[in-house]
């Protein structure tokens, strides 16, 4: 648990060879070993581990599935998981396997040591204007593959862009993103109040019927202003009201220093700050059409192919030194001794006679018994049933196996003729 963050990257790089893949499909919590907690969010919390058959690193994300019920949050993390097998984008956080236990979910993505956007806005207060148009265009690209699949991510903060180690960015958390095909629009109000589109709150006033993709741009826009200036364009909080908050948002933002800021860049900032969605910015072929944009090369940006202008700190964790210690001193149910605690239920479940196939949704949080017919029982036997199990290595090896496959029906057939 006392791994530092040069370490984790060093070895991280030095053991990302190709996997020998198992034989089974299903990864399960023996697979890895947990080496440190470094965050957490609304419905889970997220480690380091490493795989101990590959020695490559990922991050965990646990949620319990008692929790899930509490918050009625199953159906979005079951969406969240459908959404994240289907997406494969450099500047997308990439979901490899997804495996459930007795008190868990377990979404297991790529491991980005960089920390996140609001971490190093709070170590740096902001960020250059170079730096800032940096990440948005990498943004930019990230919207435009995710609208194109018809998603809307609905959360875009800086709570929820990471940076890898070599400073490129990469969106994540999908838990409230939602499919949007046919033309259809959402009208629930879902995101982080501060950061959402001012069609969202006129949804929610009965006085729009619904809202699309131009919303994560606003959101973008916020998100720009934030990391250019240090401060949020307007003054909303949790707990503002909705009338409030589109007046806010009716009226211009507060000038940023010209001193600072380019008046392309504002200029810039204005066309993704558009009240109205149907005139904002809102999609990459838009943005490109912005005089700032003009000299941008975007397919070089989407091939990493220019040097990103900060680069994380490699001597440390970026990240908050807290999450660990809950993890280890607070959590009622900490991770590093899940093992000894599913193995001692187990033992009690057999002295009682109650074993049951190993299913221990017949357990409460507490480690007690339930009822067969309690209303929690039924519910994890639902998250059971329901969850998807994924696995992006044998996917990948299912693909490669298909394309050597063409290749020899081609040349068997160039033989044949």
């Amino acid at each position: 648990m006392g791994l530092t963050r040069s370490k984790l990257w060093t070895f991280n790089k030095s053991n990302n060879k190709k996997p020998q893949l198992t034989s089974n499909d299903e990864v399960t919590f023996d697979d890895f070993q947990i080496l440190r907690a470094i965050g957490k969010g609304s419905f889970g919390k997220v480690c380091i581990i490493q795989k101990r058959n590959t020695k490559k690193m990922y991050a965990m994300k646990y949620m319990s599935k008692n929790l899930c019920i509490q918050k009625d949050a199953f159906a979005n993390v079951l969406r969240e998981i459908q959404l994240l097998t289907r997406l494969e984008h450099p500047f997308i956080v990439k979901l490899w396997f997804t495996f459930q236990d007795e008190e868990d979910i377990f979404m297991v993505v790529d491991l980005l040591l960089g920390g996140d956007l609001r971490y190093h806005l709070q170590q740096e207060d902001c960020f250059s204007e170079k730096r800032v148009y940096f990440y948005l265009c990498e943004i930019a690209l990230a919207l435009d593959y995710l609208h194109s699949k018809y998603i809307l991510h609905r959360d875009i903060k800086p709570d929820n862009i990471l940076l890898d180690e070599e400073g490129h960015v990469h969106l994540t958390d999908f838990n409230i993103a939602i499919e949007l095909k046919d033309g259809s629009e959402a009208n629930s109000m879902s995101g982080t109040k501060p950061y959402i589109a001012p069609e969202v709150f006129e949804c929610a006033l009965d006085r729009r019927t619904g809202y699309s993709f131009a919303a994560d741009w606003w959101s973008l826009g916020v998100c720009i202003y934030e990391m250019i200036s240090g401060s949020r364009p307007y003054d909303i909080h949790s707990t503002t009201s909705l009338e409030k908050v589109l007046d806010f948002q009716r009226k211009p933002w507060p000038s940023l220093d010209s001193a600072t800021l380019s008046a392309g860049f504002s200029s810039l900032l204005a066309s993704l700050l558009t009240y109205q969605p149907s005139k904002r910015v809102a999609s990459l072929d838009e943005l490109k059409k912005c005089d700032y944009c003009a000299q941008t090369n975007f397919d070089e940006i989407f091939r990493k192919s220019v040097k990103p202008p900060f680069i994380p700190p490699r001597d440390q964790l970026n990240c908050d030194p807290t999450f660990e210690l809950e993890e280890m001193i607070i959590e009622a149910r900490p991770l590093h001794k899940k093992k000894k605690r599913l193995s001692k239920r187990q033992q009690q479940s057999i002295k009682k006679g109650h074993l049951n196939h190993q299913n221990s949704s017949s357990f409460s949080d507490s480690g007690s018994m339930m009822d067969e017919n309690s209303p929690i029982k039924k519910c994890l036997q639902t998250i059971d049933q329901q969850f998807i199990i994924f696995n992006r290595e044998k996917e990948m090896e299912k693909q490669k196996f298909l394309e050597k496959e063409k290749i020899w029906e081609q040349e068997l057939e160039k033989v044949i003729n």
